[in-house]
């Protein structure tokens, strides 16, 4: 059966139970609910058998926590600074593509949210709202995340269009040569529904349709982005910008070392929310790797799996300095909206503080490796 997305003007809960979620995942049930299956699928499935997507999250559930007890909590601090800005929260909005299959104002809403939450959104190459206008309806802090393309030119007006929008950091996906084999797509023979395209290429660059047995996104990710990326192009892409360049989709040490070696401003660990290679680590699993091999050099971001307030301390203790979430974003904004986005983020702030103050931490910087307790079986 086919539902409707959230309408616009609808506030609140949008789902046959009428309940207000609780947490992230009543946002995730309540979306499915609502979501037509290819939309759904494309959202929430990952690659291969998706061992790694079911990986990311039951790696936060078996970590645990030492806390501390008679620290004077009081309210803690959640803020942090990122790239020369102070942020509210230690949680940034990932990149995710075409917003508008969730809402029909997509990135607009999410935008709206972000400023309501003080928190930084990531708007990706593949948005179904032009970059220009997600940058006029909010003046919360943005980057702007980047494909390489085989169109170099078309790459580089890109990073200059952002830049010109008032975007405050470039972030290049690293970890898609080619598109992970995600068979939700294939079955479903993902395409674009009339309406929604990728609004910020040129208009012969979005007709995202399926033909044959493959998925539209399958056959469009191979004929456009460059499968060829080297470290020389994150040079490149930092020669043609001012502004500071993070590279996505890092889960090794060494690789770190030389991202840092080629001038980039950080780092977010990353295995594409479980699309990409299946068998792959968990991010939270690789976190302590990266933050030795950075050494604090640049901050390190962490995605995949974070679903509760303790996640982010989890995150936190392990070494990244914030967290990016995507997949609860587009089902908050399925179900509520800009509304539910400011609801979904509000949720994860409360829980943040609830466990910072039962962890015996005053700030973010009060949590320390020394709260990780052994892993569980």
């Amino acid at each position: 059966m086919v539902r409707r997305p959230a309408k616009p003007e609808d506030g609140g809960v949008n789902n046959s139970s009428g309940s207000t979620p609780l947490n992230l995942a009543d946002y995730e049930r309540a979306a499915a609910e609502l979501l037509p299956i290819m939309s759904y699928d494309y959202f929430a499935s990952g690659s291969g058998d998706q061992v790694t997507l079911r990986r990311n999250r039951e790696a936060f559930e078996r970590l645990t926590l030492r806390y501390r007890v008679m620290r004077g909590v009081g309210e803690p601090d959640t803020s942090v600074e990122l790239l020369g800005r102070r942020h509210a929260l230690p949680i940034v909005i990932a990149p995710t593509a075409f917003m508008r299959l969730a809402h029909p104002f997509g990135e607009l809403s999410v935008a709206e949210a972000a400023r309501d939450a003080g928190v930084t959104q990531t708007l990706s190459t593949l948005s179904s709202v032009s970059l220009e206008d997600v940058a006029r309806t909010s003046d919360a802090p943005k980057w702007f995340q980047l494909y390489v393309l085989r169109d170099r030119e078309l790459t580089a007006s890109l990073v200059r269009r952002a830049e010109a929008a008032g975007y405050e950091a470039i972030m290049v996906t690293v970890d898609a040569p080619v598109l992970g084999t995600r068979e939700a797509d294939v079955r479903n023979r993902f395409s674009l529904p009339g309406g929604v395209e990728p609004a910020n290429l040129a208009d012969e660059l979005r007709n995202l349709r399926a033909s044959g047995e493959a998925s539209g996104l399958q056959q469009y990710f191979s004929t456009n982005v460059d499968p060829t990326l080297t470290w020389a192009d994150i040079d490149w892409v930092r020669s043609i910008t001012s502004l500071p360049v993070l590279v996505k989709g890092v889960m090794r040490g060494d690789d770190a070392s030389e991202a840092i070696e080629h001038g980039v401003a950080g780092v977010i660990v990353s295995n594409h929310g479980g699309r990409q290679l299946d068998g792959a680590p968990a991010t939270i699993e690789v976190i302590r790797e990266v933050a030795s091999a950075v050494a604090g050099r640049v901050p390190v971001l962490v995605d995949g799996g974070v679903r509760r307030g303790v996640d982010v301390v989890r995150a936190l203790a392990l070494g990244a300095d914030a967290v990016l979430i995507g997949r609860p974003v587009l089902w908050a904004l399925t179900v509520g909206g800009r509304e539910g986005v400011t609801n979904m983020l509000e949720l994860l702030r409360s829980e943040l503080v609830q466990a910072l103050a039962l962890c015996g931490c005053r700030s973010l910087a009060d949590v320390t490796a020394d709260l990780l307790g052994p892993v569980e079986p």
